[in-house]
């Protein structure tokens, strides 16, 4: 089941954020403020299986355009539709908030992730170089959402 996120589910987010962001995740306190709205453009959406939450997604969404900023589903839950899922309501919730695009960022050399995103319908549009914290460069895709 795909959700919006409660305070209840922070540490959750939580621990799937350090587990599959590492060096890169955020920290607890950054996605409680998120979860908890004080963040106005950032929403958090779970996906819960037999009432643990095992994937998450936060996107940002400003006007006409949406982010997504993070998506991640526990290993032991990959491959079950769940991050397919997640995406799918993100893109969705874009749309409802009014935005037309969604963009996001992903490793150039995470080609599985890439892969992903292109049979979603997102395309290239841009790299960053340098982007990440280990100097690897970002792919920037975006996918029409009207």
């Amino acid at each position: 089941m795909i959700r919006m996120a409660a305070s209840d589910d922070v540490p959750s987010v939580a621990r799937l954020e350090d587990a599959n962001l590492g060096a890169d995740a955020w920290s607890e306190g950054l996605v409680a403020e998120g979860v908890s709205g004080r963040l106005p453009t950032i929403h958090y959406l779970v996906a819960e299986v037999d009432g643990a939450v095992v994937g998450y997604a936060a996107a940002s969404i400003v006007a006409d355009i949406g982010e997504l900023q993070r998506i991640a589903v526990d290993h032991a839950h990959r491959r079950t539709g769940l991050a397919t899922a997640l995406l799918d309501a993100v893109v969705a919730l874009a749309h409802d908030e009014g935005a037309d695009r969604l963009l996001l960022e992903v490793r150039e050399d995470n080609a599985g992730a890439i892969g992903f995103y292109a049979a979603s319908g997102f395309v290239e549009i841009d790299r960053r170089r340098r982007y990440y914290r280990d100097g690897a460069t970002a792919v920037v895709l975006r996918r029409d959402v009207s």
